[in-house]
């Protein structure tokens, strides 16, 4: 008998009887209907939340609550065909087929249907606890011991889940890789609102690292003779400045510039990150120039600079996977070998966090400020005193600001605190900042009007920042960096508050 028939034959069982239905009418009757007791009198109704239940309670279950997609007949099934896969019994070739089949049943799949796998990949295929806590007191006893490695392998293997290795049947197929990477592109939006998806996120991003390590990648020139499809790559993935059109993207790929990318075997002419490169003659101060499409192009026998002007990462479901550094080391060497002439790797780089930061700040930094400052920026703003509302009008006209501006000398005054001083746990605040000096770069020239596009202004005030890679001190900066101090040229040093 299904849910159904049994739903309909018990459902009189449920229903109050005639009887009970009058005595309640003769009870009642007389009184006052709902509608008049008094408002004072109401209870207003608060919503109980339905208790979100684990797989484990689903599994056991025979009808499906609240929101849940898949009915508990249906999550056994799936979880039958994701045991298969993982099933020790068959080969790699045949795990290697059901999981394509699988992956084609999941691209067609609603989204809370894909959502009810990720809880069962998650929760379902997690190490046996027993087994872990058996190897950890053995692993403990054996300690300073003989039998001490042969302990810590069997915690090893304990730790490794059924996770890991349905995934990597996952990763035998074809396309299998791009299917993950697709598949954590989709559970990332959901992973830091929902702790039970964070193993799944964890295991994927674990076997991510290992498989897209630096040693497996490809680095590749793009030119405009590279083929149509990855040329459409750059303009879907550009994540720094658009690319409007192919006579845009034409200029990026000009004689004067370079553009290199990381790939990967498994997917082929499809760039995980991409670096593009303008060959300069000295440290640019401004975005436009480099996107003119109409400016000549620059003489590269004597181009002394190269600056790196975009850095876009393509694959959101490799997410805390780490390239970037890689990337600009080998492109250094690789542009290094082409002309010998370079002595300056720096960036033009946007400040994405700073108007943010300082509308949340605003009090800290007018804290900061010495009576001089203070005084020439109230007889600015015709107050004496100065009001964040008016100081932050003021500022949305950026473009109108001459270079003895109180207000634009505050700003950018800000704009080197930000970079240099706003830390969150040890670590830049600006996530731009951080990448690049986590490579060993240094904070080296904040530039007024260097990008008064929209998203400029909306980002920073049409700021931008050189970070420059000193090739002889990348080292000594990094190990600042781990060590929470902020390598800093003397020039921005000297605007900071």
């Amino acid at each position: 008998m299904n849910s159904a028939e049994w739903i309909s034959r018990n459902v009189s069982h449920w229903l109050p009887s005639a009887d009970s239905l009058k005595k309640f009418a003769l009870a009642t009757a007389g009184r006052a209907p709902l509608a008049r007791v008094s408002e004072a009198a109401k209870v207003p109704d608060e919503p109980v939340p339905a208790r979100v239940r684990s797989t484990r309670e689903r599994l056991k279950g025979s009808l499906r609550r609240g929101d849940e997609m898949m009915s508990p007949r249906q999550l056994r099934g799936i979880l039958e065909q994701l045991r298969s896969i993982v099933d020790s019994q068959v080969s790699e070739v045949e795990g290697g087929r059901r999981a394509s089949q699988f992956a084609d049943w999941y691209c067609q799949a609603k989204p809370e249907q894909r959502r009810d796998c990720w809880f069962l990949m998650s929760e379902q295929f997690a190490p046996d606890p027993q087994l872990v806590l058996q190897a950890r007191q053995q692993y403990e006893l054996a300690l300073n011991t003989a039998d001490e490695g042969r302990a810590e392998m069997a915690l090893r293997l304990a730790l490794v889940s059924p996770r890991a290795r349905l995934l990597q049947r996952f990763a035998a197929f074809e396309n299998g890789v791009r299917f993950l990477v697709d598949m954590r592109a989709q559970l990332l939006a959901q992973a830091k609102s929902d702790k039970r998806l964070l193993a799944l996120d964890g295991e994927l991003e674990g076997l991510f690292s290992t498989w897209f390590d630096v040693a497996f990648l490809e680095l590749r020139s793009i030119s405009w003779h590279s083929p149509a499809s990855m040329l459409e790559k750059l303009i879907q993935y550009e994540a720094v400045h658009d690319i409007r059109g192919w006579g845009d993207l034409k200029n990026r790929l000009d004689s004067d510039r370079r553009c290199y990318g990381f790939f990967h075997p498994r997917l082929p002419n499809e760039p995980l990150i991409f670096v593009e490169v303008a060959l300069l003659d000295a440290l640019p101060d401004k975005i436009a120039p480099l996107l003119d499409e109409s400016a000549a192009a620059v003489n590269i026998k004597k181009a002394s600079h190269a600056i790196f002007y975009s850095i876009s990462n393509t694959q959101r479901g490799l997410h805390g996977v780490s390239f970037g550094d890689s990337l600009i080391k080998q492109v250094v060497e690789t542009l290094k070998q082409e002309f010998s002439q370079l002595k300056v790797f720096a960036t033009l780089s946007p400040i994405p966090g700073f108007r943010t930061w300082l509308t949340r700040h605003l009090d800290e930094t007018v804290a900061k400020l010495d009576d001089k400052a203070r005084a020439a920026l109230e007889l600015v703003l015709g107050g004496p005193a100065l009001d964040a509302k008016k100081m932050l009008a003021a500022a949305d006209a950026a473009q109108s600001l001459d270079d003895k501006s109180p207000l634009r000398q505050w700003l950018m005054r800000c704009a080197a605190f930000y970079l240099a001083d706003a830390l969150q746990d040890g670590k830049p605040v600006d996530p731009v900042t951080r990448f690049h000096l986590g490579n060993g770069a240094r904070v080296e020239q904040i530039n007024w009007g260097a990008d008064f596009s929209a998203k400029g202004l909306k980002q920073s005030y049409g700021m931008m920042v050189n970070y420059q890679y000193d090739l002889k001190r990348l080292d000594t900066y990094r190990a600042q960096f781990a060590s929470g101090k902020m390598a800093v040229s003397s020039r921005v040093r000297a605007l900071r508050l």
